[in-house]
């Protein structure tokens, strides 16, 4: 800031001449003594220039209402809520966002630099600010076939952007346990520019987590338990408290919360959430009002939701509603339902009452917008290639509410009469024409057919089916789609989704998607999916070779635990 603006700002504080913007008769947060305090806000310049009694060049009465820092996210994937980055902010920003901090590792796990790039474009949007964290497993583990690789050379370039915050969630623990030099690499880049490593460590604990921690991984969204979750804590970790789609894990874990000693060292994230749920239940708001329901005080809450992701990511000047900080507020009709009446980004009002105010643009040149769109590159299939030649294959057993998977054995047939169906995994990047079989348990399809493109974190085409002619069907549809979620029977499509961005992302509006994966999902549940899931989001998580125990890859079944294909 230029001295002539500090100059004016100073001004304005002192009362000396009027801001430009006072939000009058406030009850404010402050975080720094968690406590609700009543005063004139004034605005100017994008910042918070005073707090107390002032003037404005415009005034807004505030009498009743209250004030919080905007809410941050503090570990997201954006590819996840199944939009492009534009539609995803359209639909956060409303119930209170002001930042994500984003790890981009699904269309990088696709494209590489281009999927890094095109994230990028996005993080130049006014509205609401999209930090990135540089992916860290890309692939998620050697044994992966992803559409690209991201190496330590590709990391340091990115790591010193200012809109980028640090090194995504290394899931390769045994890359760090065991001193993998490209791993270690990575995290000494990190390092390097002093940025922060978060981290994603299942269950891991005693010495390996303390091994772990020990390497600079300072954060944690993988605890499922309060108990790991101290753990890790202890260790120095900050613990961002996971509520999305799959994993839901914030209920377990408000204990951390209700203690002044560990609610410091905690953030909120969502990790992975779907459109319907954002319009629905909210986003950040949501989980401050089930943090609420947990008997959380509200001064607790708002602080995880804003001002310890701000500590944690070192951004400085957000998450407080305070003398020189950027003004990113939220105003409340009332703070225990999070009634969101507008949200200010900058000094800026961006949305009233559930409605943006503006359009999101991004521009995206033609290059790279057709890099993106052409992602899907596999030969048709036939049922033949599904035949397992009457040799045993694994068992994965699914467990209802969490990402964690079983290892149920083995089998040489599916009985979907048992709750036994075959489950492939095709390479769709580079036409190699790999694809992985196994059996599924615990998922509940009699029928028919389930597949996606969004297969953690490769993201190849993994499909669930009663049948080997309907899983070659809807492998296929997919194909044809460039991408895309689909339930199949007979031959027929019953309900569809194309996701043309990467395989991973809908050009339509939030609104059209859900309407879309509603379908998806309720045909999903007419072949017999297990009513306690989501048919496609567990199906996804299916691929995901860093999560115990028993996964499926490209080349077959991985033991997680053993690190080794089985």
């Amino acid at each position: 800031m230029e001295h002539k603006d500090m100059r004016m700002l100073t001004e304005m504080a002192r009362g000396a001449r009027p801001a430009e913007l006072v939000l009058k008769n406030a009850v404010y947060l402050n975080v720094f003594t968690n406590e609700f305090l009543s005063g004139d806000i004034a605005l100017a310049g994008g910042r918070i220039v005073g707090i107390g009694t002032y003037s404005g060049l415009k005034e807004i009465d505030l009498t009743g209402k209250t004030v919080v820092p905007g809410f941050i996210d503090s570990h997201v994937h954006l590819e996840s809520a199944v939009v492009s980055p534009a539609e995803y902010a359209r639909t956060v920003i409303p119930h209170g966002t002001s930042a994500v901090a984003a790890d981009p590792h699904e269309i990088v796990n696709v494209l590489g630099e281009a999927g890094m790039e095109y994230m990028l474009r996005f993080a130049e949007m006014e509205e609401m600010d999209i930090f990135l964290n540089v992916p860290s497993c890309v692939p998620a583990t050697s044994f992966d076939e992803s559409g690209a690789t991201f190496s330590s050379e590709e990391i340091r370039k990115y790591l010193p952007l200012e809109r980028v915050l640090g090194l995504g969630e290394m899931m390769n623990y045994p890359g760090v346990l065991f001193g993998d030099s490209e791993v270690l690499e990575k995290i000494s880049a990190a390092k390097a520019c002093e940025k922060v490593v978060d981290g994603h460590a299942p269950s891991l604990s005693g010495n390996d987590l303390t091994a772990y921690t020990a390497a600079g991984i300072t954060s944690d969204h993988e605890s499922t338990e309060l108990e790991e979750a101290l753990e890790k804590m202890r260790l120095g970790q900050w613990i961002m408290i996971r509520e999305g789609t799959s994993c839901k894990n914030l209920r377990a874990l408000a204990p951390l919360l209700l203690d002044e000693r560990y609610a410091q060292r905690c953030t909120l994230a969502t990790d992975d959430k779907h459109p319907g749920e954002l319009k629905k239940e909210g986003h950040i708001d949501h989980m401050i009002r089930m943090a609420l329901a947990e008997g959380v005080k509200p001064e607790a809450a708002f602080r995880a939701a804003s001002f310890n992701a701000a500590l944690r990511f070192g951004l400085k000047e957000q998450g407080a509603v305070a003398p020189g900080f950027a003004a990113d507020l939220v105003v409340l009709d009332d703070v225990r339902s999070v009634s969101v009446d507008s949200v200010y980004k900058k000094g800026k009002l961006v949305a009233e009452r559930g409605t943006l105010k503006s359009d999101i643009s991004v521009s995206i040149e033609k290059e790279l917008s057709d890099r993106i769109h052409d992602t899907v590159h596999l030969d048709p299939v036939s049922a033949a290639d599904f035949d397992t030649c009457g040799r045993e294959r694994k068992v994965i057993g699914l467990v209802p509410g969490q990402i964690l998977t079983t290892d149920e054995g083995c089998a040489e047939t599916a009985d979907p009469e048992r709750d036994l169906v075959k489950i492939c995994v095709a390479e769709r990047h580079k036409n190699t024409g790999h694809m992985g079989l196994a059996f599924l348990k615990g998922y509940g399809l009699r029928r028919g057919a389930v597949a996606t493109s969004v297969a953690h974190d490769s993201h190849n085409i993994i499909a669930a089916g009663a049948c080997d002619e309907d899983l070659a069907f809807a492998v296929n549809r997919l194909r044809e789609l460039r991408g895309g979620m689909v339930a199949v029977e007979n031959g027929v499509v019953l309900a569809e989704l194309a996701l043309p961005i990467a395989g991973l992302m809908s050009e339509l509006s939030a609104e059209e998607v859900q309407a879309a994966m509603d379908q998806v999902k309720a045909a999903a549940a007419d072949l017999g999916v297990n009513a306690e899931i989501d048919p496609l989001m567990t199906l996804s998580f299916v691929s995901l070779p860093v999560i115990p125990a028993l996964r499926l890859t490209t080349r077959g079944a991985f033991d997680v635990l053993k690190f080794e294909l089985v």
